[in-house]
């Protein structure tokens, strides 16, 4: 998370009164502590598959109940894209993004211990992840 972001959740979260929670800038690699839910939304694009499963694998080992892990899925469709985005010059022509694909997220999380609970693609104009809901067995 980001510095700017940890701010604006600070100021939201005391705008709605809430007491006890904290928001600090850190790295993925860094964060320690034990929670009861860890997030991970539009992270994982910037890590490849083989470090994502340690990724997981890190995440997992924060939480006590649940994760909600987003990613962009490895898609015969998602990867014609990405790769018809290659084509056109200029940085904001193409994405960078890592493509998972869904069957090696899922591995990773009951590898970890978890069970998925739910699942969500998420889909808007050239915007698309999977939403993973995953609680400990």
């Amino acid at each position: 998370i980001s510095a700017a972001m940890a701010q604006e959740a600070t100021r939201r979260a005391e705008e709605l009164g809430v007491t006890g929670a904290s928001f600090e800038a850190s790295d993925l690699e860094s964060v320690n502590g034990k929670y009861d839910l860890v997030t991970c939304i539009d992270v994982m694009i910037h890590y490849p598959t083989e470090k994502m499963t340690d990724m997981v694998s890190h995440l997992a080992s924060l939480s006590d109940e649940k994760l909600l892990i987003s990613f962009a899925p490895k898609t015969p469709a998602y990867v014609a894209l990405k790769k018809i985005g290659e084509l056109f010059p200029g940085p904001s022509k193409t994405t960078r993004a890592y493509l998972h694909p869904e069957e090696d997220v899922r591995a990773a999380l009951e590898k970890a211990g978890f069970k998925i609970e739910r699942s969500k693609l998420t889909a808007t104009n050239f915007y698309f992840s999977t939403l993973l809901e995953a609680v400990r067995v």
